[in-house]
C-alpha cells in the first residue's frame, strides 16, 4: 500500500498561482494511477487531473484545461497540481488518490488509497 501526504495549499488571489505536492511512502507514485479531486463546500467530491502510470497520459476536467498541470517527479516520489489562473470556483479542499488495476479515471470510487487534503482558498 501507500500513504498520501498533501501540502502546498493555502490562501490565493484570483488570477494567481499555486502548486500542490502529494508525496507518498510505501510505494512508488510510479506503481499507480495518480489523480486529484477537489471538494467544496456543500459539493460532491469532484475529479480535478490525474496522470497514468507511465505520465505519458494525463486528463483534466474541462474547467481546469489549460490552468492546471498534473505532474510527477520520481526522483522525489511526488505527484505535483500546478494551478495557473486560479478562479474562485477553484476554492476546495484538494485530495491526491492513488488507484490499482483498472481505473475509470474521474470517479473517486475508482481510487484506493487517499491523502488528508490541503485547503486551497482563491479570495476575490
Amino acid at each position: 500500500q501507500v500513504q498520501l501526504v498533501e501540502s502546498g495549499g493555502g490562501l490565493v488571489q484570483a488570477g494567481g498561482s499555486l502548486r500542490l505536492s502529494c508525496t507518498a511512502s510505501g510505494r512508488t507514485v510510479s506503481t499507480y494511477h495518480m489523480g486529484w479531486f477537489r471538494q467544496a463546500p456543500g459539493k460532491e467530491r469532484e475529479f480535478v487531473a490525474s496522470i497514468s502510470r507511465s505520465g505519458s497520459s494525463t486528463y483534466y476536467r474541462d474547467s481546469v484545461k489549460g490552468r492546471f498541470t498534473i505532474s510527477r517527479d520520481s526522483a522525489k516520489n511526488t505527484v505535483y497540481l500546478q494551478m495557473n489562473s486560479v478562479k474562485f470556483e477553484d476554492t476546495a479542499v484538494y485530495f491526491c488518490a492513488a488507484a490499482v488495476g483498472i481505473v475509470v479515471v474521474t470517479r473517486p470510487s475508482a481510487y484506493n488509497y487517499w491523502g488528508p487534503g490541503t485547503q486551497v482558498t482563491v479570495s476575490s
